[in-house]
């Protein structure tokens, strides 16, 4: 039987967790008192020998073994290796759990769908329902040890009201290597195929995609122009509930079929095993080599390696107990107690609930434009807290009115400048600079020159170069402006205090010895 503790952790309070350490059943020490004396028995046979048995020739032997233990356990990547183990038996242990087929969708569309008062029709219904828990119990036989305890042969099962005698005998004249538990599923879409000769289900898109859908014909199909939207939500509908219960059974057999590696669940079990012989011998009481030396304490009962023994091992026995749900742990699935609930739900949804309606009446906030059911004294406090609308609704904003003024986006906008580009850029609006662009010479950048009307002293100047070499760079940045000036805008206007760059005419003197070209000049 599952261990449910869930409403004692509801509220986090001080040692939470502290009346937990002392149950029983389900715990861990339940799982690993067994492992742990065994453990503990070994080392204190290895500590009687060293201390009572040996020569001291041989507890010097017996020390350098020692030794040469504990320092291989350093060796073993024993947390890694059992965590990311855990971790996957976890996804798999859950994932389990979902694929255990529940009726509880597929029984609301029957009741919605497979019409009928009188007697014809509520044994459609109820046959329906048992065929998918038929269906649920065949393959839970075959993956629980506890549902084969309970229904061990097919005799159990028809004892059980799941199957009948005649369904029994159709059932075992199918010769089949394996496993059958998806005949209820093609028994349930022929039974929906009479049901709808009989006018029982109204609608062909419903009984027509069901049948596609369930024999795995697979493809998509178009319904008829002259289906109603309701018929077609109606039919998948109840297609997809069927197909996702006969899913789930069919997942549940491949997780049983299919385990996780033996090779891994080898490596891990060999590596916790390895790691603690080591510790048998290499966390022993030893004496010093030397004659005078200090030793350590000698603790008779080594508290920390026992804890670690209790910590490690006890996470290989809980990759032990979940590695497969189906079995009789304490923590296991209680799969018996789910085939009595389905089978309960089912038949009462189907049967006395069908058109079994309450009479409508007005709510109580029928005039009311604003519901609000009332509080007790016990949940009082939590009307005074205000509702929570969202992240950004308790964030301060700038009470300077120009920062939410609005703008239009445009590209042609100059952009802001940060204060460090700002001293070199001036008030000058300028193209965007990014670190691309940054990282250039001064000649990719016009707006990046000196003035040359300006009275101060050049920057150059201030540091001691050579003046003819500042006038030749400013030479060769004209020049480049002016090959340039085909795919550049157009110039820019310059202040009154700037000079247009002077133009420079370079031609070339022909040698005595060549004639000149005409058409070169």
């Amino acid at each position: 039987m599952t261990v449910s503790y869930t409403l004692e952790v509801a509220d986090a309070r001080f040692g939470g967790f502290s009346k937990l350490l002392f149950r029983w059943k389900g715990s861990i020490y339940k799982l690993l008192y067994k492992e742990l004396l065994v453990f503990a028995l070994l080392y204190t046979m290895l500590s009687l020998v060293y201390r009572r048995l040996l020569s001291e020739e041989q507890k010097h032997l017996f020390t350098k073994v020692a030794q040469y233990c504990d320092r291989s356990t350093d060796l073993i990547p024993l947390s890694f290796v059992l965590g990311f183990y855990v971790t996957l038996i976890v996804n798999r242990w859950w994932a389990q759990y979902s694929s255990i087929p529940l009726p509880d969708q597929l029984m609301c569309v029957i009741s919605s769908t497979v019409h009928g008062r009188d007697e014809r029709g509520r044994l459609l219904r109820r046959t329906l329902v048992r065929y998918a828990n038929l269906s649920a119990v065949l393959i839970l036989r075959s993956v629980s040890t506890r549902v084969l305890k309970r229904f061990p042969t097919m005799d159990h099962v028809v004892d059980a009201g799941f199957m009948s005698q005649d369904e029994r005998k159709k059932f075992e004249s199918l010769h089949s290597d394996f496993n059958k538990y998806w005949v209820p599923c093609v028994w349930f879409t022929n039974l929906a195929a009479q049901a709808r000769r009989d006018g029982r289900v109204r609608d062909d898109i419903a009984l027509r995609l069901l049948l596609d859908v369930s024999q795995g014909h697979g493809g998509l199909w178009t319904p008829a122009p002259s289906c109603s939207r309701s018929r077609v939500l109606l039919a998948l509908a109840l297609c997809q509930e069927l197909n996702l219960y006969r899913a789930k059974c069919s997942l549940l057999f491949h997780y049983d079929w299919i385990s996780i590696p033996l090779v891994y669940t080898q490596v891990v079990t060999i590596a916790v095993y390895s790691f603690f012989a080591f510790c048998l011998i290499g966390r022993q009481f030893l004496e010093p080599l030397e004659p005078g030396a200090t030793s350590t304490l000698d603790m008779y009962v080594p508290l920390s390696t026992l804890l670690q023994f209790f910590f490690y091992a006890g996470w290989l026995k809980v990759a032990e107990q979940l590695i497969n749900p189906f079995g009789e742990d304490d923590d296991d699935f209680e799969t018996n107690k789910l085939i009595d609930r389905n089978l309960q739900v089912s038949l009462l949804s189907v049967d006395d609930m069908y058109q079994n309606l309450p009479p409508m009446a007005k709510d109580k906030y029928w005039d009311e434009s604003t519901a609000l059911p009332p509080y007790t004294i016990a949940t009082a406090a939590e009307t005074l807290k205000p509702s929570f609308l969202g992240s950004t609704f308790d964030m301060r904003m700038s009470e300077d009115p120009e920062q939410s003024q609005q703008v239009e986006a445009s590209p042609a906008l100059p952009r802001a400048h940060t204060p460090l580009l700002s001293r070199f850029l001036g008030a000058a609006p300028s193209p965007a600079i990014s670190l691309k662009n940054f990282g250039k010479t001064v000649r990719g950048h016009p707006h990046l020159l000196r003035r040359w009307g300006d009275s101060s002293p050049s920057p150059h100047t201030a540091r001691g170069v050579d003046p003819e070499a500042v006038a030749r760079i400013d030479e060769e940045e004209t020049e480049d402006e002016g090959s340039q000036t085909n795919v550049s805008p157009a110039p820019r206007a310059r202040g009154p205090n700037l000079l247009e760059p002077p133009e420079i005419r370079v031609e070339l003197v022909p040698d005595d010895s060549s004639s000149p070209d005409p058409s070169a000049a």
